[in-house]
């Protein structure tokens, strides 16, 4: 039989149907097990790769395609991007993303030396732990629609810087190994160089230029997508082509599209073709993984992988937790770099070319990228179920005591009218209306992003910083006298304990909750919450009120 299978693979065609076939089936068995598809794509590339089926012939046109649908992933992250929320988490991205490489490098380092590799090995499999699949990441986050959050985009934020560590580490060694040592910083420096250039380049297209081309191209939707296709997939070669990275390239495509009022459009047509071509993603993945080459490296693959599921995690938390976020949140972001990268396996590769490791060790840590990334996804997957169950035990990476003080100064002997739970695009237009229309309607909010909270309260405005999700919520803000409290944290389940506890303290004001399509706002309204706003119908009704309706009357 697979033998057959494989006289069929050797016609590219029946090749790629066998593929299809086989991922339907297998993800119709994922989906019966409640297991998600990425995992069962790893997989399906596992079965289908060398070490069983052999099926993957036409590795060059699979590894293409995966490139592409990498590119469009990240491009339609850069679309959906909001530039000022990058500007208030550039700074925790950044410091996140560099201490964690800096410190699982050490851990990793010493760990390697414990159980008997050489400093040079250690090495290598140190960096090779610290770098986190941003495909992944990004892939899950988007399945359970957390992107947009404030753990959703730190963790972009630090996976980019990430991202740029690794490209710069395999450009110093891959110029070790290929020249002498006077070349190094020449190399390097040339690179930073093209850098600069390249993201002022995409910037000065974005103001000048990309505005004019796409609303003439927006005549036609399918030559607008084409050329976003295009405009992705050109960026992210460039980026290769200089050595900054692929990824980065098609970030910032996305980015420089952001701004454009077709970028909904573009991104709802490609959201499909991402989904087919990421496919390819994971079976180049798992075809590459090679089983024969691991033997007696399981027990140090099990103990490198505890301290990557675990490790990691925790140097986020306490990375986050001192620059002053809820343990909720470094928590949520930690979890996201709780496996490695499929540049580690690429770093390791470079590492075997360059003659600096053995197949053993490439192959130990193929093992321990199997491992991570299959069971991180289930940490992420249901990742408010296990913070449920710990958040007692994460207080310690938070700086509680602090935080209570700032937020007892701000509520003694006050009232407030409306109480805006969630400052973010619709919360802060909700505040800045009352601020404008409203002199004498005072209000009160809450966030669990530092940055906004001290943004606000520079402006004089009474606001604590608080999560939605902490059981003793109700205690930090004072709701009793509150004419009305707005939920705008478009989460159902985060909506239902706040309507609960309402409930439960007999708050006689009104309550408004978000959500963001009909099912979570059926859901919400079965458990007795009478008012849910949904910002996209808020939205077109305000602009049929304000722009369209004028012009029909006329």
């Amino acid at each position: 039989m697979i033998e057959f299978l494989q006289d069929l693979a050797d016609n590219p065609f029946m090749e790629f149907a066998l593929i299809f076939l086989f991922a339907a089936i297998l993800g119709g068995v994922g989906q019966f097990l409640k297991q998600p598809l990425i995992v069962m794509f790893i997989f399906l590339g596992i079965i289908l790769g060398p070490s069983f089926l052999d099926i993957v012939q036409s590795k060059e046109n699979i590894h293409l395609l995966a490139e592409i649908g990498i590119a469009i992933l990240l491009f339609i992250v850069g679309l959906k991007l909001d530039l000022r929320l990058i500007q208030s988490t550039g700074k925790i991205a950044l410091l996140t993303g560099l201490g964690q490489v800096l410190f699982t490098s050490l851990f990793g380092y010493l760990i390697g030396l414990a159980l008997g590799f050489g400093n040079l090995e250690s090495f290598y499999i140190a960096v090779a732990l610290t770098f986190s699949s941003t495909i992944i990441i990004v892939k899950l986050l988007s399945d359970k629609k957390e992107i947009d959050s404030l753990h959703g985009q730190i963790a972009i934020g630090f996976l980019i810087v990430q991202d740029l560590v690794v490209i710069l580490v395999m450009i110093v060694l891959a110029t070790i190994g290929r020249e002498g040592d006077g070349s190094v910083i020449e190399e390097v420096g040339k690179t930073l160089l093209y850098s600069v250039i390249f993201v002022g380049f995409t910037f000065l297209m974005m103001r000048y230029l990309i505005p004019r081309v796409s609303h003439f191209l927006a005549r036609s939707p399918e030559l607008l997508t084409l050329f976003a296709i295009a405009w992705a997939v050109a960026l992210a070669a460039v980026g290769e082509l200089i050595g900054f990275s692929g990824e980065v390239g098609a970030f910032l495509a996305g980015v420089s599209l952001a701004s454009s009022p077709f970028k909904d459009l573009v991104s709802g047509r490609l959201t499909s073709l991402r989904d087919f071509l990421l496919l390819f993603f994971f079976v180049n993945l798992g075809s590459d993984l090679d089983f024969s080459v691991i033997g007696e490296q399981v027990p140090s693959a099990l103990i490198f992988s505890f301290f990557v599921l675990i490790g990691n995690p925790i140097i986020v938390l306490i990375i986050m937790g001192f620059m002053g976020y809820k343990k909720r949140t470094g928590f949520l972001a930690g979890l996201t770099v709780a496996q490695i990268s499929e540049f580690s396996l690429i770093f390791a590769g470079l590492g075997l070319s360059v003659g600096h490791i053995n197949d053993e060790i490439l192959g130990l840590i193929t093992l321990v990228g199997l491992i991570t990334i299959a069971l991180s996804t289930y940490l992420i997957l249901y990742s408010h179920q296990i913070y449920n169950l710990i958040a007692p035990a994460l207080s310690i990476f938070e700086r509680e005591k602090l935080n209570a003080n700032e937020n007892q100064d701000v509520k003694k002997g006050k009232e407030y009218h409306t109480i805006v739970i969630g400052l973010g695009r619709l919360g802060s237009e909700i505040t800045k209306r009352i601020e404008n229309e409203r002199e004498n309607c005072n209000y009160f909010g809450v966030d669990f992003d530092p940055n906004v909270v001290k943004k606000y309260k520079e402006n004089g405005r009474d606001v604590i910083y608080a999560d939605i999700e902490d059981p003793d919520l109700l205690s930090q803000i004072p709701f009793e006298n509150a004419k009305c409290i707005i939920n705008t944290v478009p989460v159902p389940e985060s909506a239902k304990h706040l309507l609960l506890k309402l409930q439960r303290s007999d708050y006689k004001g009104k309550l408004y909750l978000t959500a963001i399509n009909s099912i979570d706002k059926s859901y919400l309204k079965d458990l007795g919450a009478e008012t849910v706003l949904m910002p996209h119908q808020l939205a077109a009704a305000n602009f049929y009120n304000e722009y369209l309706k004028p012009e029909l009357d006329d």
